[in-house]
């Protein structure tokens, strides 16, 4: 008779199988109620008979995976919101965070950095992700997706949801984050939790929070230097989700400083506004220097 296999070394097991470096509550608890509802691990029998675990069992199995060293505590980071797995402590920041928060990803001049489209290595971890409304819907059908017909169970049974952790800081970076749709925004890189914002995001980012991108300079910098390569993937990406602002402070910078042309950008034209007091930099003053062909104020020194 083969025996039966005990709960903590099945769930150590399966921690061992995550492709990520650090776990939240709830991913522990999705794996501890699968293993008591299947009642086996890869055929194997659980010393552990009980259809329905409860809130005290989930305490007593992550209490145990804490004592015996394969789940500690994430310094720096919410207690009891986060462990890391035993011999992942090498992680990056950014590896980290898009485990802790399945609905971010790099973006900004984080993503300008993976991007290799700046020189500089900021100080930051730039985040985006669904503002809290759009979050709390997201987290409810990965729940759906993860528990399947065990959604009600799970949830009547006192295991922790899923909920946002706040991150303020990781391994000495500070995390800015940014509310932002999801729509076709990032990409999932390969054998990693990291998600990054795609190309185009990256450069529509850029345009629309040049705060974040090392100012409306460097972008400007960024723009002369890379549009050329991308711009297929710069056009698409704004015509699809840009705003009509966006593509006309987009459009200037393609043509009147990068002296590209492209359909898109010609017709992006026709939303100019005549009289109006569009800015270059939605942040910065007005300024009297002008684009004439983009009715667009360049609130620069000099471009």
């Amino acid at each position: 008779m083969t025996p039966c296999i005990a709960l903590e070394k099945a769930s150590t097991l399966s921690l061992g199988s995550v492709r990520q470096p650090v776990v939240t509550r709830y991913q522990i608890g999705v794996i501890v109620f699968r293993l008591y509802r299947d009642a086996e691990f890869q055929g194997q029998a659980l010393c552990i008979r009980k259809d329905q675990p409860d809130a005290p069992d989930f305490n007593r199995a992550l209490a145990n995976l804490t004592q015996s060293g394969v789940l500690s505590q994430t310094r720096g980071l919410p207690a009891k919101s986060v462990f890391t797995i035993l011999g992942k402590e090498d992680a990056t920041p950014a590896a980290i965070a898009c485990s802790i928060d399945p609905f971010a990803y790099l973006s900004h001049l984080s993503a300008m950095e993976f991007h290799a489209l700046t020189d500089r290595l900021p100080k930051i971890l730039y985040l985006s992700t669904p503002p809290p409304a759009q979050w709390k819907e997201f987290a409810r059908q990965r729940m759906l997706k993860d528990l399947g017909e065990d959604y009600a169970a799970y949830g009547d049974s006192g295991f922790p949801p899923l909920t946002r952790v706040r991150l303020q800081r990781i391994k000495g970076r500070t995390v800015q984050l940014h509310s932002a749709s999801h729509l076709g925004a990032f990409k999932v890189l390969k054998d990693s939790p990291v998600r990054v914002a795609t190309i185009g995001r990256t450069f529509l980012d850029m345009i629309r929070r040049p705060d974040l991108c090392g100012g409306i300079r460097h972008v400007i910098d960024v723009y002369q230097e890379h549009a050329s390569t991308y711009l297929s993937l710069i056009t698409a990406e704004i015509d699809t989700h840009g705003q009509a602002i966006d593509k006309v402070r987009a459009g200037y910078i393609l043509d009147e400083v990068c002296h590209l042309d492209d359909s898109a950008i010609r017709q992006w034209r026709q939303l100019v506004q005549r009289g109006g007091s569009r800015k270059l930099d939605a942040a910065s003053a007005y300024s009297s220097q002008y684009s004439e062909r983009w009715c667009l104020s360049l609130n620069l020194d000099e471009v």
